[in-house]
């Protein structure tokens, strides 16, 4: 490990990227802590109530700056809202928008410009509602009014904005995809304060059993170990199927003849798919919240918020749904047969064109719902156990938690090995 941290200071493109990665995520930790303006600070410490609820969800992937009502309180959520909302509207939806993702490298710019401007609209809407929800609930802001509130809504609007574009700078400039990198060091910021509640439920709450609270303690960290193991398993897992290039000659020269293969991916999407259903689970139960008393709100409150029978249940049928949508949004069966007949390509025993396509479809099928049913189970199985094991209700996001550090973890770890590879270093992982 010494030896493969000695090998990336020595390439100085990647220490670059590294660097740059490392003080961008330090400025958003510390603005993470800077309060918006018109706030009471002192209200803020009845956050501690909303922690058992919706808002611990949130807090979490913001990394602890809801409950500080910092400028970063809304977090990079609106942003993947917008994202998900393009991305459905590419699907022959919007005939311009069709027409942009089939157009290469200039209508993805086009759809990110248009997701930017969703991403503004969204969060400025989400804003008005946490600032005037909250105010409801916790008093919190200073002599409210029209003008307060909007000035609020501005600032954590233009919170989430800078978020957005300190992601996107991470993906151009550093290393890995920016959004997951940022919502991992939300994660990753507060494992400290997750284990101290695990301990406290465990050793320090009043009529605990010490031979009881070992054991659950135990059973916490294999079920760790398995998840780890589970998605590193999961995500290197590859299908490769065979493909041969007939030989062809170009003057007096002969070119193809070769075999290669197609690696497609067990869960090629990564951990995307958990991050959207996330974000949609949470939306309504986030708005019911505000409006607690009311009959639906109360309804909304009680049977969809992802810990409960139903809500569960959705929250499944939305992870195998974007892991599919996902997948076949970065790998297009129609495209790749095209272009394998092209180049004079073939899958042995299948022919060329939209054979190719209906069978690599087929195979993209099968796999990647083995690759949803993974992700499914390793982010609702956690939850079942924690409520069994009667940890707070906090805690029961770990198991979704983890399998997003671990995931971009991995792929983060796997962009640097290849880097290191390219300059012929020995990397993390020893073949």
């Amino acid at each position: 490990m010494f030896r493969t941290i000695s090998n990336i200071m020595k390439v100085e493109d990647l220490r670059k990227k590294i660097l740059f990665t490392l003080l961008i995520l330090i400025v958003f930790r510390v603005g993470s802590f800077i309060p918006v303006p018109n706030i009471n600070v002192d209200a803020l410490k009845s956050f501690g109530e909303a922690q058992e609820g919706i808002f611990g969800l949130i807090n979490t992937f913001s990394g602890g700056a809801l409950f500080n009502f910092s400028i970063f309180a809304m977090g990079i959520m609106p942003y993947i809202t917008a994202s998900i909302i393009v991305q459905l509207l590419t699907m022959d939806v919007i005939p311009k928008f069709v027409q942009w993702a089939k157009e290469g490298e200039a209508g993805k710019r086009k759809l990110a410009q248009v997701t930017r401007y969703g991403t503004i609209i969204l969060g400025l809407v989400q804003a008005y509602g946490l600032s005037i929800g909250f105010n409801t609930q916790y008093n919190m802001v200073i002599n409210p009014s029209f003008m307060i509130y909007t000035i609020i809504a501005i600032v954590l609007t233009a919170g989430t904005a800078f978020l957005m574009w300190i992601g996107e700078q991470i993906t151009e400039k550093g290393i890995g995809n920016g959004i997951s990198i940022i919502i991992f060091a939300g994660i990753v910021a507060g494992i400290p304060d997750m284990s101290k509640q695990i301990y406290t439920s465990l050793f320090v709450a009043e009529d605990v059993t010490m031979f009881l609270s070992v054991l659950k303690l135990v059973l916490i960290l294999i079920s760790v170990l398995l998840i780890v193991v589970g998605v590193i398993f999961v995500q290197q897992g590859v299908r490769r199927i065979p493909v041969q290039y007939a030989k062809r000659v170009v003057g007096r020269k002969m070119y193809g003849g070769q075999s290669t293969h197609i690696p497609l991916k067990v869960n090629a999407a990564g951990v995307i798919p958990v991050i959207f259903a996330l974000s949609l689970i949470i939306f309504p139960t986030t708005i019911a919240s505000f409006f607690a008393g009311n009959g639906v709100a109360d309804w909304i409150l009680a049977n969809l918020y992802y810990d409960q029978p139903l809500g569960m249940f959705l929250y499944v049928v939305l992870i195998i749904g974007f892991t599919y949508f996902y997948t076949f949004v970065q790998i297009n069966p129609v495209q790749m047969a095209d272009q394998m007949k092209k180049n004079g390509g073939y899958i042995p025993g299948i022919r060329p064109g939209k054979t190719t396509a209906a069978y690599i479809t087929k195979l993209m099928t099968r796999i990647t719902l083995s690759g949803a049913i993974f992700l499914a189970l390793i982010s609702i199985l956690p939850v079942i156990f924690i409520k069994i094991a009667g940890l707070p209700a906090s805690v029961t996001i770990g198991g979704t938690s983890l399998l997003i550090v671990v995931g971009v973890g991995l792929e983060t770890m796997k962009q640097v090995e290849s880097q290191l590879i390219k300059r012929h270093y020995k990397g993390f992982i020893n073949k």
